[in-house]
């Protein structure tokens, strides 16, 4: 028998059905979208399978029933009359210009005028897609459909400051040419838009009436996305395969990709969605690996997560209100929209009471990915940070040789070039936190007990390390606290050894200037 065929990076519905390529029906959910007369907006991170939702909806406004054969929509609806479909897709430019946007807009209209003889170069952009429109009805008798693929790339591609002008004359094109759509509803059957991120606050679609948003509508959430049931139902052959290759049991491998890409909360119901783009590609491969991250550019994220001085350990506890995770901050100053929208984040709990989300990192690829990419920004220096040999710093923590990775800790520190930092006592733990969750130990911070809490708990299979943060004070007072407060108490029955560190970190120097040991 064949091996299934994954459609890894196939955003166009035709390919997909006309090639046999395994498809996760989702024609129910579109069928309630084309229901619908308002214009709709989805936001989900990258290589979420938004394209292929939009390639989709356009084969149902072309008529294409021949493709929908044996799925769901098939039977809910005998309307397939084709409609004029305008569907821009915005992914498949680098936006380095100012003109760079009008550009790869002309193009898509120059295509549809020829169409619909009706070219006038001349004009601006937002009238000639009106004279299209007008254009397209009085010629087939029926209202079109818009369909607007990853609207915000170039504003997303001139986020930083240094690109600030093109991206305010990039707001300023877009809010013209969306805003066309108002004035000619009455030639609209059906307008969507998808995106990375919601921009509402620079008002892009201030020209869209009614605008419904479904990216955190319970209806929608897994309309994007693979669930736990449709990987049974759709990808059993390759888990299989998989578990035969891992030598593992089909729970034990069920257990393993839900740990590397499970974990997406869309809504407040909390239903779980996997990330496809890492998912199929495992399968394809039939191999566990960091495949997301990999498709995509987080420099100026992770960028922006050190020039803000945000606390790496508190994001995976992260509390937001609905109304501001819907909506990106331009000045950077809560990051914590974006890192939802981009799906570095996602809900893990829900207030009804005061509409607050509890954001944490998804999975195990996501967390380990985004927390590598900032290791060059805390423990890298400029000459490559000889100093911190990552091999003996394992080794040495394994085997419980404390005052030689503390050596190297305080190696660590010092060949930092302190200048770069605005925040000494923030980078301070952030390095310590990275440093220990990227060498593979299993890292607690802030760990309370019934007295109170301790910065930090380091665990291997033959230590734990317990540990005591002081800034500007003494590693004597980090852990004598550790003594009076009974950090070590709730381990007492543990086999393993523990063994209490007390650190003190100078301002003056800039550095660890005592450390404190007691086994």
């Amino acid at each position: 028998m064949a091996r299934a065929k994954y459609p890894v990076g196939i955003q166009t519905f035709a390919k997909l059905r006309e090639e046999n390529y395994v498809y996760v029906d989702k024609t129910a959910l579109v069928y309630e979208l084309v229901c619908k007369s308002v214009p709709i907006f989805l936001s989900r991170p990258r290589r979420f399978g938004k394209s292929l939702l939009l390639s989709t909806i356009e084969a149902y406004f072309l008529g294409r029933r021949d493709l929908f054969k044996d799925l769901a929509i098939d039977s809910l609806t005998d309307e397939w009359e084709p409609h004029p479909v305008f569907h821009l897709d915005l992914s498949g430019c680098a936006y380095l210009d100012k003109g760079s946007l009008e550009r790869h807009i002309d193009m898509y209209l120059s295509d549809w005028e020829r169409i619909y003889g009706d070219e006038n170069r001349d004009l601006d952009l937002s009238v000639r897609f009106s004279r299209l429109l007008a254009t397209a009805y009085r010629q087939t008798g029926k209202t079109s459909v818009v369909l607007i693929d990853e609207y915000d790339k170039p504003l997303l591609d001139t986020l930083g400051k240094e690109q600030k002008g093109i991206h305010d004359y990039y707001k300023e094109v877009l809010r013209g040419f969306y805003g066309c759509l108002k004035s000619n509803d009455r030639y609209l059957r059906f307008v969507m838009l998808s995106g990375v991120t919601k921009f509402s606050q620079v008002n892009i679609f201030s020209g869209l009436n009614n605008l419904n948003d479904i990216s955190m509508q319970e209806t929608y959430s897994t309309i994007c996305g693979i669930t736990p049931e449709e990987i049974h139902n759709y990808f059993q052959e390759g888990v299989d395969e998989l578990a035969a290759k891992y030598v593992k049991s089909d729970h034990e491998m069920a257990e393993m990709l839900r740990e590397y890409y499970d974990g997406y909360h869309f809504a407040s119901d909390l239903r779980d969605v996997y990330n496809p783009y890492s998912l199929l590609t495992a399968l394809e491969n039939c191999k566990i690996g960091n495949y997301w991250f990999q498709s995509g550019n987080s420099r100026f994220l992770v960028t922006r997560l050190k020039e803000e001085n945000i606390d790496l350990y508190r994001l995976q506890k992260s509390v937001e209100t609905g109304t501001k995770l819907q909506d990106i901050d331009l000045a950077m100053v809560n990051p914590l929209p974006l890192l939802f929208q981009s799906g570095y984040l996602t809900i893990k709990g829900y207030d009804m009471d005061f509409d607050e989300y509890t954001l944490g990192y998804p999975n195990r690829e996501v967390k380990e990915s985004l927390l590598r990419s900032l290791v060059p920004y805390y423990i890298e220096n400029d000459n490559g940070n000889s100093s911190f040999d990552v091999k003996r710093f394992v080794r040495e923590v394994k085997s419980g040789d404390v005052e030689a990775f503390m050596n190297r800790f305080q190696a660590l520190f010092a060949d930092f070039p302190y200048d770069q930092v605005t925040d000494c006592e923030l980078h301070y733990h952030n390095v310590i936190y990275l440093t220990f969750v990227l060498m593979g130990f299993y890292v607690r911070t802030e760990y309370r007990t019934s007295d109170g809490r301790c910065d930090a708990i380091v665990m291997t299979d033959s230590h734990i390390y317990i540990f005591e943060f002081k800034y500007n004070r003494s590693a004597e007072e980090a852990l004598r606290q550790i003594n009076d407060k009974g950090y070590a108490l709730p381990f007492a029955a543990d086999h393993r050894q523990i063994v209490k560190i007390g650190v003190n970190f100078s301002s003056i120097t800039r550095r660890i200037d005592g450390v404190e040991i007691e086994r």
